[in-house]
């Protein structure tokens, strides 16, 4: 039988739905251990922190990624930073946030500091404290409900999209676009298209809103955003705060609303403990604080030697691939007393790694932590009682839980509860508000004019004519599945339908290179128009 520590954590499902003893076996072998494929795993607490915060001789540009994932060039010399910057872009996810380097890193870092501040947090909790509330109340009247496609993702999705101002109309498409990815890390998602197709989407709305708000300015965060300068005075170019927007409103879908679920099932299968929360709310945070410890949503992060160094005692290489285990670095015995043991207000707990450390300490923490608690108070005030259902989860004491099986989060696939309602609790009146519907000819132009109104175009082209418009003729689509096979039936290119593909382009340029938008303009000027 093959050891543990020997197998795959990037194909081996049994281990990323439960990783804990994978990291285990590893930490076994020391706290930097060096896999049979030349991946440096870290698993030891102090060792992850002496690399997360030496951006000097590591870089971020694969975090996105992961570590197993190749590098887009053949690394040469001690010092590979010029190597990596000339082909950032290869890189999955190279031109985000989280994979930014040095002066990048800062300038765009700066953009997003105004946005979580505690006073901003403060006038958002308004939404978030009502919104809350009127999802549990729904909730609790019918006596249960799932916990992440029905409460958590759409109330984290909404909360940012308080916060961004995105158009109440477009939240719904949103939604639809976060749901139909797959989720950070998937091991079914080799597609590329699959992995950005929800981010692409929301690019090309936050294109629109951006430069709207820097047309005409309103009292509003995307519009100070849209607007904001770097520290040195000049001013962003609008793609990156598109991408800035983007990357704020797709990353912490996944890890909040699965912080959430993480939380719940603790409060479920703690004995006492949803009583004690009832009693002294005020340790709903340190509980948070814990379940990040325990149960973090990020179970790793990766970082790219770009000079020659070393972590620890152990030569590192410029080139090499670092995994950095969160997830074993919390609960390092080293670090924690007792680390696998649940322990509510436990000493220190928030210098955790669950949001990371350092530069790229994750910026939208102090919102989760805010969306998160309020969900719990809301979930707390309106049950006299919570509970899993047993035909779905088990018996307590013999649940059975499905964990996604991403290398990246940590979260249940699903979790039905049992919500028995607190005493004179009070079923809303109202119903739901209805999801946002709009049909496809006011969700994606249809029926307007996609020609410049001063010409009468001949033949289709990839920066005039919509997607949806040349889709929509035969000849046109094979000209398209020919170029990209299988995009005129991937459902989710529906939503993309009122873009032109040189405005996808921008947002998705490994998926639709220029040579090979050329190369289909020039198929399209054969093709007449219908």
């Amino acid at each position: 039988m093959q050891n543990l520590a020997e197998r795959d954590y990037f194909s081996d499902t049994s281990i990323l739905k439960d990783p804990y003893a994978y990291f285990e076996a590893l930490r076994e072998k020391g706290p930097i251990h060096r896999l049979s494929n030349g991946i440096v795993v870290v698993t030891g607490y102090d060792e992850i922190l002496e690399v997360i915060k030496n951006t000097e001789d590591f870089s971020s540009a694969i975090a996105p990624q992961g570590p197993a994932a190749p590098l887009p060039f053949e690394p040469k010399g001690a010092d590979i930073t010029p190597q990596i910057e000339a082909h950032r872009t290869e890189f999955i996810g190279g031109d985000l946030l989280v994979a930014y380097d040095d002066r990048q890193h800062t300038r765009s870092r700066a953009l997003l500091s105004r946005l979580f501040t505690p006073s901003r947090l403060k006038a958002n909790e308004q939404f978030i404290q009502d919104y809350s509330d009127h999802m549990v109340k729904a909730a609790v009247a019918k006596g249960g409900c799932e916990l992440i496609k029905e409460i958590a993702t759409p109330f984290v999705t909404l909360v940012i999209a308080d916060l961004l101002g995105v158009p109440a109309a477009d939240r719904q498409i949103f939604m639809d676009a976060i749901e139909a990815g797959p989720p950070p890390g998937s091991l079914n998602s080799d597609d590329l298209i699959a992995q950005n197709q929800p981010l692409v989407i929301m690019g090309m709305y936050f294109a629109q809103y951006v430069q709207d708000r820097r047309d005409n300015p309103r009292e509003d965060v995307l519009s100070e955003l849209a607007n904001a300068t770097y520290p040195d005075g000049s001013t962003p170019e609008a793609l990156e705060i598109v991408r800035l927007a983007t990357f704020l409103f797709g990353a912490g879908q996944d890890t909040s609303a699965k912080l959430l679920g993480n939380t719940v099932r603790f409060i479920v299968d703690q004995p006492g403990l949803q009583q004690q929360l009832r009693d002294d709310p005020k340790l709903i945070q340190p509980l948070l604080e814990e379940v990040l410890r325990l149960e973090g949503s990020a179970k790793m992060t990766a970082r790219l030697a770009r000079k020659d160094t070393r972590i620890g005692d152990l030569v590192v290489p410029a080139g090499t691939k670092v995994m950095l285990a969160l997830a074993a670095g919390n609960r390092d015995p080293g670090r924690w007393a007792d680390p696998a043991a649940f322990v509510l207000d436990r000493p220190k707990i928030k210098e955790h790694l669950g949001f990371g450390r350092g530069a790229h300490v994750c910026p939208g923490a102090p919102l989760a932590r805010v969306e998160v608690r309020v969900m719990l108070e809301k979930l707390l005030e309106h049950t006299a009682h919570i509970d899993l259902v047993e035909e779905k989860h088990g018996p307590a004491g013999g649940r059975m839980l499905d964990y996604d099986a991403s290398f990246i989060i940590r979260g249940l696939s699903e979790l039905h509860l049992k919500l028995t309602p607190a005493p004179g609790f009070v079923a809303p009146v109202a119903p739901a508000p209805p999801k946002v519907k709009k049909g496809l000819k006011e969700l994606f132009g249809f029926g307007k004019k996609t020609q410049s109104a001063l010409s009468t175009p001949t033949h289709y082209s990839t920066a005039e004519t919509k997607i949806g418009a040349l889709l929509a003729d035969p000849a046109a689509k094979a000209v398209i599945d020919r170029h990209f096979p299988g995009m005129s039936s991937d459902s989710r290119i529906a939503m993309a339908k009122g873009m032109t593909l040189r405005a996808v382009q921008k947002f998705a340029p490994e998926q639709f290179t220029v040579e090979a938008l050329d190369a289909v303009d020039a198929d399209l000027a054969q093709t007449p128009m219908k």
